[in-house]
């Protein structure tokens, strides 16, 4: 069974993205390299979410790991 994940930090990431490039997003909130993933899920249960930017530029990406917009934040850090 998975553990849920912790909130890595209570609002988003601001990050650069690179067009046609593979990322791998952390979901446990484990990772030191947030908000992508370094393996610490490892004994989690829970898997990164792989997406590919459809274009270059700053993104927000969720790092309280409760979005429903995955890997992007949607503002539900507001709420814990």
């Amino acid at each position: 069974m998975a553990q849920d994940p912790i909130v890595a930090q209570k609002g988003p990431y601001q990050v650069e993205l690179t067009e046609g490039k593979a990322y791998f997003y952390c979901t446990c909130g484990h990772s030191k390299k947030q908000p992508f993933c370094d393996g610490s899920h490892a004994d989690t249960g829970l898997l990164p979410l792989r997406f590919v930017a459809d274009r270059s530029g700053t993104f927000n990406l969720c790092g309280c790991k409760t979005t429903d917009d995955a890997p992007f934040c949607d503002g539900s850090h507001n709420v814990l």
